[in-house]
């Protein structure tokens, strides 16, 4: 537009500010990108990819030790951590050249460096590599920055690692303490545990994944057990001290652990410090987050954000979904406001964790009364492998209208099955749809179509 060199000017290469650069390009917008670390965001570079990579490599250690009960003699095995962080960093570096690639294809000023904005229109990149420094206007300003775990409170926490350390570790630890409980920790430690490493997992809440329905959460808290992890809640960890070439982190009820690393998964942030918001008059919530309207608008009306700068809902398809309506509404003249509800999503834990719609808690207070139905099963795999290994499937239904409002499920193919689920919640899929479809046999799938009988409410429940 008249008066600045670009129309769109994006902070922040992750997947969200990706997909608004490109798409915004295709409609016919001046658009350039800088991103300060590397193409692709936290979800390439250092989350969701690599550590569905490192889950797969985890996985090999149990199908080994099943492959007997299907006839199948297996010889000794040795596991090359180097080996699989060489080859992840290989798979990464390849995604990052092809988003870097597609950025271009589509038009867009590709830049690395650190974007500020020195008023709402203006961002000044100090470029990387010995580039001279820039400075660029734009109509419209877009904030993808995402967010980066952080240390919790307290002594010796300079001797641990958070998630991004954890996929370049020089070696595998043979003794690790991971601190949290939601899905980055539980995640890691089912990784860690299945590569051969003693993991005790801490938790200072009574029961980990809060906010996910409790039958999930009990359910996945007895199988990490099951697997081996020390599961520890309603526990601290106090401080942390480095002896010679141990650590030892004291609890909040006296013992005192030995590892070798301790990882900190108790929460991310929002990355919105020195991006010169202040000085573009740009709103932060509480939690330092961007705050946005239902469109993605900040307080300053030419400056929005996606993603998980925002914090709202932090999921990379999210922020895709949410770059998406930006362009919709900035650049094609169809206005429209990101639905952030019955967003499915995914914990891939030993076993997987795979939810969408409402937990039964909040589906009660949403709805009052409820039909549950549950089914707890030994999958078929695991009658020949004889793994005691249990799978969850749970629909909640809202009585008056019988719809299905979530589904959940811990289990082999939690994450693939739910996608499919999830289409039919959004539709508004009542139960008498699930049971007039034919199941596919045999597969754990078939169960949300063939579950018939709703768990017996408590004399609370009925009550409500």
């Amino acid at each position: 537009m008249a008066g600045h060199d670009l129309d769109l000017f994006v902070i922040g290469g992750g997947s969200g500010g990706v997909r608004a650069a490109r798409m915004a390009a295709q409609a016919g917008a001046r658009v350039a990108i800088v991103e300060s670390y590397r193409y692709g965001g936290t979800c390439v570079i250092r989350g969701c990819v690599p550590k569905k990579l490192l889950v797969y490599a985890s996985h090999f250690r149990e199908d080994f030790e099943d492959a007997g009960g299907f006839g199948w003699q297996v010889g000794e095995s040795a596991f090359d951590w180097s080996r699989l962080i060489a080859n992840k960093d290989r798979e990464i570096a390849r995604l990052e050249a092809v988003y870097e690639r597609l950025l271009k294809e589509s038009g867009v000023a590709v830049l690395r460096g650190h974007g500020r904005l020195l008023d709402a229109h203006r961002v000044h990149v100090e470029t990387a590599d010995g580039e001279a420094e820039t400075t660029r206007s734009a109509e419209t300003v877009l904030i993808a920055t995402g967010g980066r775990p952080v240390f919790p409170p307290g002594p010796g926490w300079e001797h641990g690692i958070t998630s991004n350390e954890a996929f370049h570790l020089e070696r595998l630890p043979e003794r690790l303490v991971v601190y949290g409980g939601g899905y980055i920790a539980v995640e890691f430690a089912g990784i860690f545990n299945g590569l051969g490493a003693a993991v005790t997992q801490i938790y200072r809440g009574p029961q980990i994944l809060r906010g996910f329905d409790d039958d999930v959460r009990d359910t996945l808290a007895g199988e990490l057990v099951k697997k081996g992890i020390d599961l520890r809640v309603e526990t601290q960890i106090d401080r942390i001290e480095k002896t010679g070439g141990t650590l030892e982190v004291h609890l909040s009820d006296g013992e005192v652990l030995d590892c070798d690393t301790v990882m900190a998964a108790t929460g991310r942030r929002p990355n919105t410090e020195n991006l010169g918001l202040e000085a573009a008059g740009v709103a932060l919530t509480d939690t330092g987050a961007v705050k946005v309207d239902a469109f993605s608008r900040s307080s300053r009306p030419n400056i929005y954000a996606v993603g998980d700068v925002t914090d709202r809902l932090n999921l990379t398809p999210v922020a895709i979904q949410e770059a998406m309506a930006f362009v919709d509404t900035v650049y094609r003249g169809r206005p429209r406001a990101m639905d952030h509800a019955n967003v499915p999503s995914a914990v891939f834990s030993q076993p997987p964790v795979a939810t969408v719609g409402l937990s039964e808690a909040r589906a009660r207070t949403e709805f009052g009364a409820l039909d549950v139905y549950r089914s707890t099963f030994r999958p078929l795999k695991h009658t020949l492998s004889g793994r005691d290994e249990k799978t969850m499937m749970k629909l909640i239904v809202a009585r008056d209208s019988q719809k299905v409002v979530g589904a959940h499920m811990v289990g082999l193919d939690a994450a693939e099955i739910i996608q499919g689920v999830a289409i039919a919640i959004r539709m508004g899929a009542t139960k008498a749809d699930f049971d007039s479809t034919v199941g596919i046999h045999p597969t754990a799938a078939e169960e949300f179509v063939t579950l018939r009988e709703p768990v017996k409410e408590t004399a609370e429940q009925a009550a409500e």
